[in-house]
This record gives structure tokens, sequence and C-alpha cells, in this order.
């Protein structure tokens, strides 16, 4: 698993934004935190799901719905405030890479 370029820039970007979460108010650790967090493990599941099916574009399209749900929610939580812009900005290109990678995952999927 660990030699799929996706799932190893999934799993980087998940070690930052556990570490970007660390800062958010005890009031939002529940609440906003716990949903970002949701969506980010349910991606990572569902880049597994989609390496080990037989029928690949099903769990790739919910891998992209997903996705961009955890993009969203992580643009709110710097809206918010509750993230630096920074660490925003470091997200933002970690997700904007898999979701290329993605893509492109989807393409060849599509062609088979």
């Amino acid at each position: 698993m660990q030699d799929l370029k996706i799932y190893q820039k999934y799993y980087d970007m998940l070690q930052y934004l556990y570490i970007a979460l660390r800062q958010f108010p005890k009031s939002e650790k529940f609440t906003l935190a716990a949903q970002i967090k949701n969506a980010a493990i349910k991606g990572f599941r569902l880049i597994i799901h989609a390496n080990k099916s037989k029928n690949k574009l099903t769990k790739l399209f919910e891998l992209d719905i997903e996705l961009e749900i955890l993009k969203n929610l992580i643009r709110l939580s710097k809206d918010l405030g509750f993230m630096p812009c920074k660490k925003y900005e470091i997200l933002s290109a970690k997700l904007v890479e898999i979701g290329k990678m993605l893509g492109g995952w989807i393409k060849k999927e599509g062609q088979r």
C-alpha cells in the first residue's frame, strides 16, 4: 500500500492536519475539528477501499466528494479564525495535489 503515491501524500496530509487541529479552541475540538477529522479519515479509508476494490470508480468518486467536503471544512476553519492562514495554505496545497492525483486515477480507471 505504501507504494501507492496518493496513499503516502494523503498520509502526510493527515499528519499535518492533526497538528494544525491541535490549536483549535477547546469549544471547537468536538465540533468542527471532529468533523474535519471524520472527513479526513473517511477519505483515507476510501483510498484503501479503492485500491483493494474491483470497481474502483465508485470509491474514487466517493473520495472526490469527501475531498471536496474536507477542503470546505478546512476553509471554514480558516475563515472563522481557528486555523492560521499559513497552515491553511499548506493544507490547501496538499489537498490540491491529492486532488490532481485522484483525477489522474479516476481518468485511468475510466479508460479500463
